[in-house]
């Protein structure tokens, strides 16, 4: 199959049980140097149905009594009843990680600790969403990144990748690494996994030997995330950028990217972690984990009735940030987050697909405006320039101007995709 930017497939589809298309990519290496660098995208099966969907299928036919006994077993391995951590549960305050840290605590008798990056820029319902988590009753770990460096990296990643999220993703996977190594915690537990949203052809090795195998639950919650790690010598780039030139340039030093940085070979085989993905083992719906929140902590919705470019209200509240990442993906992959959430509720069974069709046609690709100019004044960008990069990133087998305005060429709303 030819390929295009991003390593996107050229030929457009659309999965016939949800609104997915192929054009939705997994990062391989987080720490890809130009837009040019193929990565894994989101696979289908022969019939034309995204893994996603079948992974939802499959769960359909599991004992989840016996993948919770399971849980329970792990979780016995790594018991400590001598007054000391024994599970760790990153997370920002958000339905997922109040679910998982409760239903550890409170259910299972184990001793979680929490933690959280801190977004890029908080929201203020963001900050009382994380304080009613830990007002609830969780010891946490919140670490900020130096504003300075994690500024400059943001602002770099818009501007060479297109992609303004790298540092924040980049901490948020590799901080709770680093704070289960030092409090020798070997457990760490996640409320929400790349299985739920998407299969990409790096999730399975069964991929490997046949492009249509079905993940299995396991498969996919083992490598959410990835330990990514470092060897001497290893070239990193963040932001686009390699090390050695960020340091000369700006006039840093190596240690100021350190929590961006993957843990080093020695360290990862070192620390014997154990990862898991809590909806590995507790089946798992989003608006039930939303009426949990509600419940156990007061967690509280986007106060506007739902967040830009999508219909839903309860996910992703905390980073002023947010908004934006969203539409860059958008631009790179012709489809944005109200595909995201409506994918995934059609796999719940919340909606059918031909509400989410409309939805998706309603919402995606809606400009974030309401922290706009707060986000190119974090960046120090003009608009001018925002403009400019964003459409020198479009895919030109995605996107066509026409009287001045940027079209989607292939969209699931358009009459040729809903009449197969």
């Amino acid at each position: 199959m030819n390929t295009t930017t991003f390593g996107l497939p050229e030929k457009v589809i659309f999965c016939k049980k949800c609104v997915e298309s192929n054009q939705r990519f997994v990062t391989t290496h987080q720490y890809k140097r130009t837009r040019n660098e193929k990565l894994d995208t989101a696979m289908f099966d022969n019939s034309g149905v995204c893994l996603s969907c079948r992974f939802f299928e499959e769960k359909e036919k599991i004992d989840w009594k016996l993948k919770e006994k399971e849980l329970v077993d792990i979780l016995n391995r790594h018991r400590r009843n001598y007054g000391y951590y024994d599970v760790l549960v990153p997370g920002s305050g958000g339905k997922d990680s109040i679910f998982a840290s409760f239903i550890l605590k409170e259910k299972y008798n184990m001793h979680p600790l929490t933690c959280t990056w801190a977004p890029t820029m908080y929201t203020d319902i963001g900050w009382k969403n994380y304080n009613s988590w830990i007002k609830a009753g969780f010891d946490n770990f919140l670490f900020t990144p130096n504003k300075k460096v994690h500024r400059l990296l943001t602002k770099l990643a818009f501007l060479n990748l297109l992609h303004p999220f790298q540092p924040f993703v980049l901490g948020q996977c590799y901080f709770p690494l680093r704070l289960a190594v030092e409090k020798k915690i070997k457990l760490v537990i996640y409320g929400d996994g790349m299985a739920e949203t998407v299969v990409g052809k790096s999730n399975s090795n069964d991929q490997k030997k046949k492009n249509t195998s079905i993940p299995s639950i396991n498969d996919n919650q083992s490598k959410v995330p990835r330990l990514n790690y470092v060897t001497k010598g290893e070239e990193i780039f963040l932001g686009g950028e390699n090390i050695k030139n960020l340091t000369e340039k700006y006039k840093l030093n190596k240690v100021d990217f350190l929590p961006y940085m993957p843990l080093e070979e020695e360290v990862i085989f070192n620390a014997n972690l154990e990862l898991l993905v809590i909806t590995g083992y507790i089946n798992y719906n989003p608006q039930n984990n939303f009426y949990f929140a509600k419940e156990k902590s007061g967690f509280q919705v986007n106060p506007d009735g739902r967040s830009e470019g999508t219909y839903t209200k309860y996910s992703s509240l905390d980073d002023k940030l947010d908004g934006l990442h969203f539409y860059t993906f958008y631009t790179k992959t012709g489809r944005g987050r109200a595909t995201e959430d409506a994918a995934r509720e059609v796999r719940n069974k919340i909606i059918t697909r031909e509400e989410a069709v409309a939805l998706v046609k309603k919402f995606d690709g809606e400009f974030p405006k309401k922290y706009f100019k707060e986000c190119l004044d974090y960046m120090g960008i003009t608009e001018k320039e925002f403009t400019e990069t964003v459409d020198k990133f479009r895919p030109s087998h995605l996107w066509n101007k026409e009287n001045g305005k940027w079209i989607l060429k292939r969209a699931v709303w358009h009459e040729r995709d809903l009449n197969r």
